[in-house]
């Protein structure tokens, strides 16, 4: 009899290369603040509270677009400081790598399409916020105000520069 393993190893005819559907996420830092959006209606988080987050376009790389997607659902234009993780999605062959980045310039405003509100909020405010929260969002950024995350920082002497890597 096959173990899992062995049955999941046997060769399938696939695309090839393989696809993956790579989301990125922002935890942008202001003075002990994490900035959240609030996904407007008719968005698969309806009414959520959550980091910003999104795809990565074609011919875009993972910061890039975490940057990209945080400047339009926020107005906040954020720098990368690093990586955070990386985290399996509901759905099958969907990623999410998750970066920490700090405040450079911009208030939150909400975009009236994918987002209806932004803020930049403490884990006293996260709190008493009285409504919902994505939770593993919510889980995240308890983890990170209270320092309990280990950070992978860019390194930028790496051989495919200016291309980022993150060791």
């Amino acid at each position: 009899m096959m173990s899992d393993i062995e049955k999941n190893s046997i060769a399938k005819p696939a695309e090839w290369p393989p696809r993956l559907v790579i989301c990125v996420g922002t935890v942008v830092l202001k003075d002990n603040q994490v900035l959240f959006i609030r996904q407007a209606k008719g968005q698969s988080l309806e009414g959520q509270w959550s980091i910003p987050w999104g795809f990565v376009d074609n011919e875009e790389t993972p910061e890039s677009a975490a940057l990209r997607e945080t400047f339009e659902e926020s107005g906040i234009k954020a720098e990368v400081k690093g990586l955070l993780g990386f985290q399996n999605l509901h759905q099958s062959g969907w990623i999410g790598l998750i970066f920490l980045c700090h405040h450079v310039e911009g208030k939150p405003i909400a975009d009236g399409i994918e987002t209806d509100m932004a803020s930049y909020l403490s884990l006293d405010e996260l709190s008493k916020l009285g409504e919902p929260i994505e939770p593993w969002c919510e889980w995240l950024v308890r983890r990170v105000l209270e320092g309990k995350y280990s950070l992978i920082p860019s390194e930028p002497h790496n051989p495919y520069n200016p291309k980022m890597a993150f060791l």
